[in-house]
């Protein structure tokens, strides 16, 4: 695909390659095999929904990325990639899903053609996309080659946002307002669960205007009563009803880029401990945001918010967010930093955050969250613009 139809500019991609390839030459890695599809997608704009087989980047210290998969996919990468034809390297069908051999084998030989066949190649442990057969499949067919853990080495460089990826993110962000501002207006008691979702999914992939979206990594968690008491419950086919707290986790997406967004509904008159705790959950987030400032660290944010959690006794045991950005399924963590209280991470302009205190009690829970951006100066700023509270509806 000619670079002037790629999603970012031929400079974007050339500092994105440049950051990258200064890491692997301060880790002794001589070539670069990344399998994370947001990793793929940020090095060269491969997106496809083929990440269910084996697939990746191969990452020299010089000249253009390489982007290796499945034959019927590698039309997929030519509409979707920047680099030239020649860089696309397509595997034979037969190797999918065969017990009798394995994709890597044919990665090992175009390595090896390549000249890595007794170099230092950095692969991703550990993410979701790189199996044990993969591994032991490739270590195996290059014997003389050094295997070394370059797990979220791509991640850390995607820690902070160009200004040409905040321009997805706001986009992002502004059809999470819509999403959550829909949700408000549509639920009531009596509503099924699942027909506001379906409503919550059509709002987001309508998108407004030109900011048309795209599917979230992750899909909307819409628990309710005792349920709102586990984080990651997403819908069933039952009746939002009065006396409970219900909320709404999702994120607006453009071209892969999210903007999570979570604001919580409760049917009539919410209990005295629920309103304390939202209303201190509020002055938490608050005051994260104030002292989310360049300079500042990642543990700051989460010990301004516990501080106002534990005025009306509630002690929180997880962290309270972590980078967020460009991500597919199934997380749209970029698994880097956390906000937590050992976290310490120094805050530079251009970091994003999911800010999500979340409270899990119980048999109750609440989330209000932020996506954040640390400026150049000044608390974060945040990039949706919803009332910071407990909804209420009668």
């Amino acid at each position: 695909m000619p670079i002037e139809n790629a999603p970012f500019s031929r400079s974007e991609y050339d500092r994105r390659l440049r950051q990258t390839r200064e890491t692997m030459a301060d880790l002794g890695i001589d070539v670069l095999f990344v399998t994370n599809p947001s990793n793929q997608y940020w090095l060269t704009g491969y997106d496809g929904w083929s990440f269910y087989v084996h697939q990746g980047v191969i990452l020299p210290l010089e000249g253009d990325p390489y982007w290796w998969g499945r034959f019927m996919d590698a039309n997929g990468a030519r509409r979707t990639v920047w680099m030239e034809d020649d860089h696309i390297l397509p595997y034979p069908d037969r190797y999918v899903q065969s017990a009798d051999s394995h994709p890597m084998e044919d990665l090992a030989s175009h390595l090896r053609i390549m000249g890595y066949g007794n170099k230092r190649i950095g692969v991703e442990m550990e993410t979701y996309f790189f199996s044990a057969r993969a591994f032991t499949t490739l270590a195996e067919c290059l014997p003389a080659a050094e295997m070394m853990d370059a797990s979220s080495l791509v991640n850390w460089q995607r820690l902070v946002k160009s200004e040409e990826e905040l321009g997805f993110m706001r986009r992002a962000a502004r059809i999470s307002e819509l999403v959550i501002d829909r949700a408000v207006e549509l639920a009531e008691p009596g509503m099924k669960k699942h027909v506001l979702v379906g409503e919550l999914y059509k709002t987001a992939v309508t998108g407004e205007a030109d900011s048309w979206g795209d599917y979230p990594a992750i899909v909307p968690l819409l628990p309710s009563g005792r349920d709102a008491s586990a984080p990651h419950l997403t819908w069933n086919g039952e009746a939002l009803k009065k006396g409970e707290a219900t909320f709404i986790e999702q994120s607006g997406c453009y071209r892969r880029y999210h903007a999570p967004l979570c604001r919580t509904i409760f049917f009539g008159k919410p209990p005295q401990y629920m309103a304390d705790a939202a209303a201190a959950l509020t002055e938490g987030l608050n005051a994260g945001i104030e002292v989310a400032r360049p300079g500042n660290r990642a543990c700051d944010i989460a010990r301004a918010l516990d501080a106002e959690l534990a005025r009306v006794g509630i002690e929180r045991p997880n962290r309270c967010g972590y980078a967020v950005g460009l991500s597919y399924p199934p997380d749209w963590g970029e698994h880097t930093v956390s906000l937590r209280a050992y976290d310490e991470t120094v805050l530079e302009p251009g970091m994003t955050f999911h800010f999500m205190p979340g409270l899990w009690m119980e048999d109750w829970g609440m989330e209000t969250t932020e996506t954040i951006l640390i400026r150049e100066d000044g608390p974060a700023e945040t990039l949706s613009n919803v009332p910071r509270k407990l909804f209420v509806k009668d």
